[in-house]
């Protein structure tokens, strides 16, 4: 077991006015807008190129607006996503684009076929084709970012966090070009990347999608993306086919955030946001990205996309931006005095194209009567409405062939998958190597051990497939190699042979270990931590087995970002930092094992751009901050010329062993802290249910702990009577959640017929649910989501109480695994 530093709140009952622990989450602070106002003549200059708005593009656009419509000119600002808007639609409403966000497909399928991605996107096109008037063509928009990551069958690269330790801007263009491509031929025009951010605390659950701590990655590495997605900008025609347009994002200081918090508010001077979180956005727009995308962070409490100083006064200054500004997911509803139906102050503060995945009816409808009243000028909708055609212009959209679309053999080509190779292998970053254990004799026996070693999706992460990256297997990803298929290939070819174990056990005594390890999938709401403690045991129990019978051990740890691994590494005799490197597992094999003679065949180029810390408190650690004591700096990195001993390291790792969540609330058989399970009879009286006691007091509700999953991993409700059992907390705010999609999700089982009606409470808002708990038959456990957006406007800005179940008469329901979860496959929602 790991040594922790042990922290305790007490939580008093007294008619639920119970005592917040301190390490509850706070709310979002008081904007100040005095210390959010930027002076654009600190800023440094940058310039789109001129072939942006060259007089040929300009006159076009010119001669197209004066044809179009006051509905068709706000169309164009309206994206809405392939989930919630069917081709037939476009005939009513003039909408200038679409996107496929995480979790969206065709047919409503996230792991269509690449055929139906192409299908999707010739119906939405014909449909903009036939409507009346001016028929501006869409521009489709896509998450390709780390390959075309959507599409079953696509090359998947490393994330960007290895390929910021790869430190090699000729391999970042040429993946960009492989990702246009393969984005071109399922039908889609526009990828949301480059990503820019500079994660500053790696709890943030995006800090895989940052290439370093240190701007300085970023700088090197925004031109060759930006232009290998689009190539260079030419004044007389649009990009090449096979390129696409680029965004990039998320302007500004989304990796800044306090306490690593995903659309949290970055606190600092206005100098800190130049000198660090400008990154590469210089160097995009120099190179001529087409568009920006805002981020959902705010500065000093005021949200970026409502912050007209850095979004017009800045970008649209000093930065010499020409393209058009996208919002993200429904972040305009995160503004005072708006909603995602309504808000003309982020149009007025410097949004082009509002990005409305499922709030896009209404929100053409009120941005239409804004512009009619004059809150939206007809000036400010004309600028808008030229930056989106300009980019289109450059895209390629108005052009009626598409000679690449279709040619689905460039999915997962022989080349692409080669240049994903070639990124695993210099994307590792080795930390420890006593005794050389590495490289690996080809002719070696090696036992490959660990859950992770034969799991594409894990090593590929989130933004895979799906938006979380869950529920892959490896059938869904074809023409693609697992790290223990690769490591089995090499040392085959090589005269060896290799075992796979997932959990360590081995008949014939190995030569050398493997053991695979690391993160689950996650992305952005679910990847947030609270610390950055590797907290799975299994593994580090592998390792000590293996290391307790003399077996030379290598761990190869899967993440996406840093974590205090410290047991694992005293237990490991080589230790490499794969983070997340994608459909090609041989890249590993490639550099881990040798020749037959034990020679290396590819040497350790990796070092690290994010520093490794000493415990897992996870608080920022950066290079060139006051303080900075890292146990691997950034910039380290051991090769086969390269050698430095690791000496035995502290097991402490200061941080409690359950920090606890806003998204996890019964997990594993533990109410998860700060969350505590109340118990509240029709009176009014309130008793605590306990932690994992056998059983509570009985009033009209009682709790026992009951087997699930594992042993006792759930909780009994027994009601006699009217009655609600309550899992409550400090007040956390779950707007983002909301707005993101996410759903309550728990398992249950009813032991009994319902004499009365159960309903589900989230936020202060209940949902009636006995028609579909009582569905299933007694004594069978089931798993049900409700989405949180099901919950009409729950009070999400202050949630105390994510989840009530209450009984208006006798039943016994069994409870476990309560938590938000992706909205994937949820049921529609309860009855009101």
């Amino acid at each position: 077991m790991r040594s922790s530093v042990s922290t305790m709140a007490l939580v008093v009952s007294a008619g639920i006015a119970l005592a917040a622990p301190a390490s509850a989450q706070s709310i979002a602070p008081v904007p100040d807008a005095a210390t959010a106002r930027a002076t654009a003549a600190l800023w440094p200059r940058a310039a789109s190129p001129s072939a942006m708005s060259d007089p040929a593009t300009e006159a076009f656009v010119t001669e197209l607006m004066s044809r179009m419509t006051v509905e068709e000119k706000v169309g164009q600002t309206i994206q809405a996503d392939i989930g919630s808007i069917r081709p037939e639609d476009l005939q009513q409403y003039p909408l200038g684009s679409i996107l496929a966000g995480g979790n969206s497909g065709p047919g409503g399928e996230e792991r269509g076929d690449p055929q139906g991605w192409v299908d999707l996107a010739r119906a939405f096109r014909a449909s903009a084709a036939a409507r009346p008037g001016a028929r501006v063509p869409l521009i489709f928009g896509i998450d390709a970012v780390h390959g075309h990551n959507n599409v079953i069958g696509a090359t998947i690269f490393p994330h960007n966090i290895g390929l910021g330790a790869a430190r090699n801007p000729e391999l970042i263009g040429q993946i960009g070009e492989a990702t246009a491509l393969e984005v071109a031929v399922t039908g889609a025009d526009w990828t949301f990347g480059p990503t820019l951010a500079v994660p500053r605390d790696d709890r943030w659950g995006r800090a895989y999608e940052g290439y370093a701590e240190d701007p300085e990655v970023q700088r090197a590495y925004a031109a060759p993306l930006t232009l290998g997605l689009q190539g260079t900008l030419s004044p007389d025609r649009p990009l090449e086919p096979g390129r696409i347009a680029g965004s990039a994002k998320h302007f500004l200081a989304d990796g800044g955030t306090d306490g690593g918090r995903d659309q949290g508010d970055f606190t600092g001077t206005e100098q800190e946001l130049i000198d660090v979180h400008l990154g590469g956005y210089v160097q995009a727009i120099d190179a001529g990205v087409l568009s920006v995308m805002a981020s959902f962070s705010g500065w000093n409490g005021v949200k970026h996309t409502g912050n007209p100083t850095l979004l017009t006064d800045v970008l649209r200054g000093p930065l010499g931006f020409d393209g058009f500004v996208v919002s993200d997911w429904n972040a305009h509803g995160q503004l005072p005095g708006c909603s995602n139906e309504s808000c003309a102050a982020a149009f007025n503060a410097g949004i082009d194209m509002f990005m409305a995945p499922d709030s896009w009816k209404p929100l053409y409808e009120n941005t239409l009567a804004q512009v009619r009243s004059g809150e939206i000028s007809m000036a400010r909708l004309d600028e808008a409405v030229r930056r989106i055609l300009r980019a289109k212009v450059k895209t390629g959209v108005f052009r009626e062939e598409r000679p690449v679309e279709g040619q689905l053999q460039h999915l997962g080509s022989p080349a692409h998958r080669a240049l994903a190779r070639q990124a695993v292998r210099e994307s590792l970053v080795l930390l420890k190597n006593q005794g050389g254990v590495l490289p690996i004799a080809g002719d070696a026996r090696i036992l490959v051990a660990g859950a992770a070693a034969d799991d594409i999706g894990q090593a590929s992460g989130g933004w895979t497939l799906s938006w979380q990256g869950t529920g892959n297997t490896n059938a869904h990803f074809p023409r693609s190699q697992s790290i223990w298929a690769g490591l089995n290939e090499a040392v085959t070819a090589a005269g060896g042979s290799a075992t796979l174990s997932p959990d360590g056990a081995f008949a014939e005594r190995p030569d050398v270990a493997i053991v695979v390890f690391g993160e689950t999938p996650y992305a952005e709401f679910l990847g947030d931590l609270r610390t950055v403690d590797f907290e799975p045991e299994e593994p580090l129990a592998i390792l000590r087995r293996l290391k307790a019978a003399g077996i030379p051990t290598v761990s190869v740890f899967l993440s996406g970002r840093p974590m205090w691994v410290n047991p694992e590494l005293n237990a490991s005799d080589a230790f490499v930092a794969a983070w997340l490197p994608g459909t090609e597992g041989g890249g590993l094999a490639d550099v881990l094992v040798g020749d037959a003679a034990g020679a290396p065949r590819h040497d350790f180029t990796g070092v690290l751009s994010f520093s490794w810390p000493k415990d897992a408190t996870g608080e920022p650690l950066n290079r060139g901050e006051p303080g900075y004591d890292p146990l691997f700096a950034y910039g380290y990195g051991l090769s086969y010329a390269r050698t430095s001993e690791v000496p035995i390291l502290s097991e402490e790792s200061g941080v409690s062993s359950a920090a606890g969540g806003a998204d996890q609330y019964l997990v594993n058989g533990r109410i998860s802290p700060p969350w505590s399970l109340i118990l509240e009879d029709a009176g009014g009286q309130t008793r605590l249910g306990g932690e994992a006691a056998a059983e509570s007091p009985r009033g009209q509700v009682s709790v026992q702990a009951v087997d699930d999953l594992a042993q006792e991993s759930g909780r009994r409700l027994t009601f006699t009577g009217p009655a609600r059992a309550i899992i409550w907390g400090p007040p956390v705010d779950l707007r983002r959640e909301v707005n993101g999609d996410l759903a309550l999700s728990f398992r249950y089982r009813l032991d009994s017929t319902p004499a009365g009606t159960l309903s589900l409470g989230f936020g202060g808002v209940s949902r009636d649910l006995t028609s579909e708990l009582t569905a299933a038959p007694l004594g069978v456990w089931r798993s049900h989501k409700v989405r949180l957006s099901c919950f009409a406007e729950p009070r999400a800005e202050a949630v105390e109480t994510p989840f009530v179940l209450t009984s208006t008469g006798a039943a016994t329901v069994s409870i476990s695994e309560v938590q938000l979860r992706p909205d994937v496959g949820a049921a529609d929602c309860p009855a009101e």
